[in-house]
């Protein structure tokens, strides 16, 4: 449970939402739609086989509903249609490997080429592919958007976060030690990532160039992190199997609670719906759980699939979770 500073410092966040602009309110998803509210979650689990089943992993939303599928081991990516319910691919350069892929407002499709140091850009209407060389090369992971339509993006062996802005092409990179992973971008524009080898969050303000660390407790190692409709951030821990939030305002650590047991122990992927509600799962177990930050309770949700390996989800505009079964080979949907 909280305590009672913990209690006041969620307070304030509530006080600062309640005072920001109502578009605020609706939260940013960094991945370039905004992710809807469902009025009562019923569970309901749906699971489509995807076309190449190769370590399929990161799925984003599209401006016009569809999901997008980084299919990493098989070098393409995919796109689903959910009123149809049919997948096309797309086959990427040669030695791609996206890994992770997010989709702008005007419906291209940015991956990171794990596999060859790029940056890569889909035209689904034209199938037109570029690539980006990062300058330093690596290995390019996580990739967001912010609110000006540049990317954000991690490259974790490579030790860097890079932004690249898509109208130029320039891409600046940013030193970061200890593995950088997931990240999220705040409503004031500062970059937060989880630094998985090094039990820290790190965070670069592009607007000041400063740049820190929140430490997240020993063993921790957090490994992706979200952005809700308040303005705060939660963040997985790999390392321990808890789920915490931050106050981005304060830079602190203002909770953190543990995974359920029948929730697993590898906290893994996370996002937040347009109600603030925070999903997340635990690696080793075939369930999604889901907390309520304001009763402080857990939710788990079984997966008709065994061996899922959810490494990567997202919420769309209608508030329905869409995950990727890197191990299954399956994309599900919960609503």
């Amino acid at each position: 449970m909280a305590s009672s500073l913990q209690r006041l410092a969620r307070a304030g966040l509530a006080v600062a939402a309640a005072l920001a602009p109502a578009v605020a309110l609706a939260g940013g998803s960094n991945y370039g739609v905004t992710p809807g509210a469902l009025p009562a979650v019923s569970g309901t689990v749906r699971e489509w086989p995807v076309p190449t089943p190769k370590f399929a992993r990161d799925p984003a939303p599209g401006p016009d509903g569809a999901i997008y599928i980084a299919v990493m081991q098989g070098n393409r990516i995919a796109r689903f249609d959910p009123a149809t319910q049919r997948f096309v691919e797309w086959e990427l350069p040669p030695g791609a490997k996206p890994h992770g892929l997010v989709v702008d407002r005007a419906g291209l499709v940015w991956y990171t080429g794990n596999g060859n140091g790029t940056i890569g850009r889909l035209d689904p209407k034209t199938g037109k592919l570029s690539e980006f060389k990062v300058p330093g090369g690596g290995d390019p992971h996580t990739i967001v958007l912010d609110d000006d339509g540049s990317l954000w993006f991690t490259v974790q062996h490579g030790q860097r976060v890079g932004h690249l802005t898509p109208a130029s092409g320039r891409i600046v990179e940013y030193p970061m030690s200890d593995n950088p992973y997931g990240l999220a971008i705040d409503r004031q524009g500062v970059v937060w990532v989880c630094r998985l080898a090094g039990d820290a969050l790190g965070w670069i303000d592009p607007k000041t160039g400063q740049r820190g660390e929140v430490a997240t407790g020993s063993g921790s190692r957090p490994r992706r992190i979200a952005l809700a409709p308040d303005g705060s951030l939660w963040v997985a821990y790999y390392g321990n199997g808890r789920l915490a939030r931050l106050d981005p305002a304060t830079r602190q650590v203002t909770d953190s609670w543990p995974l359920p047991a029948n929730g697993g122990k590898g906290a893994y992927a996370v996002t937040v719906d347009g109600a603030g509600r925070v999903w997340v799962n635990g690696i080793d177990t075939d369930t999604v759980s889901l907390f309520d930050p304001q009763r402080e309770t857990f939710r788990v949700i079984a997966l008709p699939s065994s061996g899922v390996g959810i490494r990567k989800a997202i919420i769309d505009a209608d508030g329905r979770y869409w995950y990727m079964g890197s191990q299954s080979g399956r994309l599900g949907r919960i609503e």
